[in-house]
């Protein structure tokens, strides 16, 4: 999960993009970046750590131009290492400069490829500089010192046909303009607008439409899937798919957790999705469970709480905030290291006792993933008086690891593989658990959109629909993404960046 912006302006874009990237941080925390482009030249800054730490006065002084794009990083292929912070560049052909959310499933082979055919080399970890050659490779092929459109289009036709897996991405190519582009099964979301200003139109892309609102940009679609999107110096558009076939699945688990609830993405409101996500879930516990002695719904800020609000409303009870939130930590589930998410999570929530005392609490979360942050909740909100403690899930069991570029844990290290509820109910400590129903979910994000007949809901079903991952990839991915991994892989990449400072 990253956030990706481009804009293609009629008058300097930093600030914008550096406010564009501030509402997208929600989707990376681990470094961020922009790149503008003047007069012929690429102008670069990125960093690890958060926007408003990564970009200084002097650093936005020196990114000028009227076109850029930016990224918010957090590390699902590759590592944390400042290196491979984005956007990318190469040099060849053009200057290409890449932001990239996703996870390409067929990285590896692609690196024998590019050396061996392409005689590109690739010197991180990250899937994103294999996507950056491919384009560069292709728009190589060209062999033209001015690109048209057609040229560009044919260009990531054949990186379509190379690459496989989730990739959403904004290009910027020197003396030519902005490209866009998603994968074929349209899984990582991708929107553009527009705004009409004095000198002209001026064109913005994102991954999320809150970034286009906030800056005055008006939605216009979303990137379809398999799409292309060019825009040049002039602020001409155009747009071509350039994949053959591919179903428009785009991902479940965005509407469950990652995007904002002021987002639209494949034109359904996220806000309403989770909204209908409460009314089934409560549905089902009246179905399942009409005598219920539920005193109060406490959502676990903050993803969960308009399920919660529309829960209590059909169940009839009270809604509390019976947490406070402590905004400066980040999301616990991508955390490395049990020890560091069970400190997170105490240090991130603090319960109201005024709101659990000698009552029947239903706690709601978005989903379960690990289960360390639940089974701590459960404890603190019988440490502050509550007599029966019930959890509730907006989403199915996760029971698989995702591929598509959401760094979830090792398959062995969610709660729910291998696991059935009663399970999961002893491992978090609470006295009932009741999760969504998979088709309820979709239920509840297809209603917004109805022409989409199918999700990636990998996490959930284990089906995984670019047709390429077996059991053998899996357990490379078990290897890679367990604690242990994660941690041994930081510690050389922290040695690595000390090293560089100095």
């Amino acid at each position: 999960m990253c956030g990706i912006v481009g804009i293609v302006g009629k008058s300097p874009v930093n600030q914008s993009i550096y406010d564009a990237l501030t509402m997208l941080q929600h989707r990376g925390q681990d470094a961020a970046g922009i790149v503008t482009h003047h007069e012929g030249r690429v102008f670069l800054r990125k960093a690890n750590g958060l926007v408003r730490d990564t970009f200084q006065a002097r650093h936005m002084h020196r990114l000028r131009g009227n076109m850029g794009i930016g990224h918010v990083r957090y590390p699902t292929a590759g590592g944390s290492s400042s290196a491979e912070a984005q956007p990318l560049y190469v040099n060849s052909p053009y200057g290409i400069a890449l932001a990239h959310n996703g996870n390409l499933t067929n990285a590896g082979q692609l690196v024998q490829e590019i050396f061996a055919q392409d005689r590109r080399h690739i010197n991180t970890n990250s899937d994103s500089e294999v996507l950056l050659n491919i384009l560069a490779h292709e728009l190589a092929e060209a062999r033209t010192a001015h690109l048209t459109p057609e040229d560009i289009f044919k260009a990531v036709g054949t990186l379509h046909r190379r690459c496989k897996g989730a990739y959403a991405a904004i290009a910027l190519i020197v003396g030519h303009g902005m490209l866009a582009l998603r994968d074929p099964h349209g899984i990582r979301p991708l929107v553009y607008g527009k705004r009409e200003t004095e000198e002209g139109t001026e064109y913005m892309i994102a991954s999320e439409s809150v970034a286009l609102d906030v800056l005055g940009f008006d939605l216009v679609r979303d990137v379809l899937p398999g799409e292309a999107i060019f825009i040049d110096f002039e602020g001409n558009l155009h747009a071509k798919i350039c994949a053959d076939g591919g179903a428009y699945t785009p991902c479940l688990f965005e509407h469950v957790y990652l995007a904002r609830p002021d987002s639209i993405m494949d034109k359904i409101s996220v806000y309403k999705a989770r909204l209908r996500m409460g009314e089934k879930l409560a549905e089902k516990i009246l179905r399942e469970w009409p005598d219920h002695d539920i005193d109060v719904v406490i959502p676990i800020p903050d993803t969960s709480t308009t399920s919660a609000m529309q829960m209590a409303h059909v169940l009839d009870v009270k809604m509390r905030h019976g947490f406070v939130k402590n905004r400066y930590i980040g999301r616990t589930f991508i955390m490395p290291g049990q020890a560091l998410r069970k400190k997170s999570v105490r240090s991130k929530l603090n319960p109201i006792g005024l709101e659990f005392k000698g009552k029947n609490v239903l706690l709601v979360d978005d989903s379960i993933v690990r289960g360390t942050t639940c089974k701590q909740i459960v404890q603190m909100a019988r440490e502050a008086g509550a007599r029966k403690v019930y959890f509730a899930s907006a989403a199915p069991p996760v029971r698989f690891p995702n591929v598509y570029g959401i760094d979830m844990p090792a398959a062995s290290e969610l709660i729910a593989h291998g696991r059935d509820v009663e399970t999961v109910r002893q491992a978090i400590g609470a006295d009932r658990l009741i999760y969504q129903d998979l088709q309820d979910l979709i239920d509840a994000c297809r209603e917004g959109n109805p022409e989409i007949l199918q999700f990636e809901a990998s996490v959930f079903d284990g089906n995984y629909i670019t047709g390429d991952i077996d059991q053998a990839y899996l357990d490379r991915l078990e290897v890679g993404r367990s604690d242990a991994a994660k941690k041994d892989r930081e510690l050389n990449e922290s040695i690595i960046d000390l090293y560089n400072a100095d």
